[in-house]
């Protein structure tokens, strides 16, 4: 990575490396408008990855990489915390909780939205066989399933975001996912948003999507599902080409 230092609280040279689709990059999208802050997006094709994300990201080659000044930062859970330690005046509140307990458990829930719902939706959607698709989706369920617990938990059953009455680490971290869930219907066949099984998470989806820094980047279902139907052939394309 670069050694340069940028000057704390210089927003003036914010580049986002993203894609359309990415829940990651979306996410980043989010805090970034949350904060306040003004940033260059670069959309990135994951097909043809520029020099520059390769350069900025030598390690993983993946996109979001922020870009302050001539300073690459990667992974989306590190530029959320970044945004937090280079703009602690930006925005309405910080991203993540000020009580160390309450950041510890957002920490912990933000670990499980990546570590296993996405892993976890990969499988319902790209599983090689019928057998692992299916047991993707009953894992997808139940991971909802819990999160719909965290967020009474988190919230104390009567707050409008995880965080309380604004939107905080959690909410932005799987917030990313609300574009992906919203169309899993069109994508999956089931409907993963289902008010009468997780009603909080439901509600709170949509009061998500409907927050002005959402709206803008938040990708429309059905762009989504066409983009899942590409990923879909492409499995099985690979999968004959194995055979």
């Amino acid at each position: 990575m670069a050694a340069a230092v940028v000057g704390e609280g210089d927003a003036r040279q914010l580049k986002l490396l993203g894609m359309w689709a990415s829940p990651f990059a979306h996410r980043v999208r989010v805090a970034l408008q949350l904060k306040g802050l003004e940033y260059e997006h670069v959309e990135e094709d994951m097909g043809n990855k520029s020099e520059l994300l390769l350069a900025s990201n030598p390690v993983h080659k993946k996109v979001p990489v922020l870009l302050h000044g001539d300073c690459p930062i990667p992974e989306s859970l590190v530029i959320l915390e970044y945004l937090d330690d280079a703009f602690p005046g930006a925005g309405r509140q910080a991203i993540l909780p000020a009580d160390p307990y309450r950041r510890a458990v957002a920490r912990f829930w933000a670990a499980y939205v990546d570590g296993k719902l996405h892993g976890m939706m990969l499988n319902a959607l790209l599983g090689a066989t019928e057998e692992e698709r299916a047991a993707g989706t009953a894992d997808t369920l139940a991971a909802l399933d819990k999160l719909e617990g965290a967020f009474a938990e988190c919230s104390g059953g009567k707050k409008e975001f995880f965080a309380g009455d604004e939107p905080g680490y959690l909410d932005i971290v799987l917030g990313g996912f609300v574009g992906w869930l919203r169309a899993w219907d069109k994508v999956g066949g089931v409907k993963l948003l289902d008010a009468g099984r997780i009603p909080r998470l439901t509600a709170w989806a949509a009061r998500f999507a409907e927050l002005d820094a959402a709206k803008e980047v938040t990708p429309d279902p059905d762009r989504i599902a066409e983009y899942a139907r590409v990923l879909l052939a492409r499995r099985a394309a690979a999968a004959a080409a194995s055979e």
